[in-house]
């Protein structure tokens, strides 16, 4: 079956302090992205810092890395997507392979490698898929990752928050109440850090997940 796949993990995991917090904060960030987008496969971590799941269409996997990246803001997470067949080797405990898996992997890798480079360090997200019927998207949808992890790497915590919002639906001035700030203070925001583009991509999205 053809697939979106999804790989996360955490960055520089091995310096917080508290993995029990860490792991609660995962657990609770992966079960209200299943619940607002229900994969096919649902996210689960797999082993330590490392999550994974599956989704029926490609753009229900960009929105749920951003809805993971932005629950987690305090954390900082790294996705890999791809696209491709998945297999289920073994039901209990799950197990799963194929090209779909393969090409998140690659992917996630990729930004790892992006990591070590000062020119590409804040790079968060990447596709890949080997799917021959895909293939012409990769370029698009690598070009729209990196200007989106671009555009979030620069937010600070207050503006994560904002953006947390309007990703729900939230007004303006709900946000502000929400924030205990002014709707003045929250539609600058808005406008100096570019949220309305963020937003208007993630839309963008839903509408071809639809």
């Amino acid at each position: 079956m053809l697939l979106a796949t999804l790989i996360g993990d955490v960055v520089a995991s091995r310096e917080v302090g508290d993995r029990r917090a860490l792991h609660r904060a995962l657990v609770d960030a992966l079960g209200e992205v299943n619940e607002k987008f229900a994969p096919a496969h649902p996210l689960r971590i797999t082993v330590g810092d490392e999550y994974q799941g599956a989704f029926v269409r490609i753009g229900d996997a960009v929105r749920a890395s951003l809805a993971l990246r932005v629950r987690l803001a305090t954390v900082d997470v790294r996705h890999g997507l791809g696209w491709g067949e998945v297999a289920t080797l073994q039901d209990a405990p799950r197990v799963e392979d194929g090209p779909g898996w393969w090409a998140a992997r690659a992917a996630i890798e990729a930004v790892h490698a992006d990591a070590e480079k000062p020119a590409t360090r804040w790079r968060r997200t990447a596709f890949r898929t080997q799917e021959p019927g895909a293939a012409m998207l990769t370029p698009a949808l690598e070009a729209a990752l990196v200007l989106r992890d671009h555009a979030v790497q620069s937010l600070d915590e207050r503006s994560v928050s904002v953006l947390s919002g309007m990703l729900a639906g939230r007004t303006q001035r709900e946000i502000a109440e929400a924030l205990q700030i002014t709707a003045s203070a929250v539609s600058q925001r808005i406008r100096s850090d570019g949220l309305t583009a963020i937003v208007a991509a993630d839309r963008a999205w839903q509408e071809e997940s639809a």
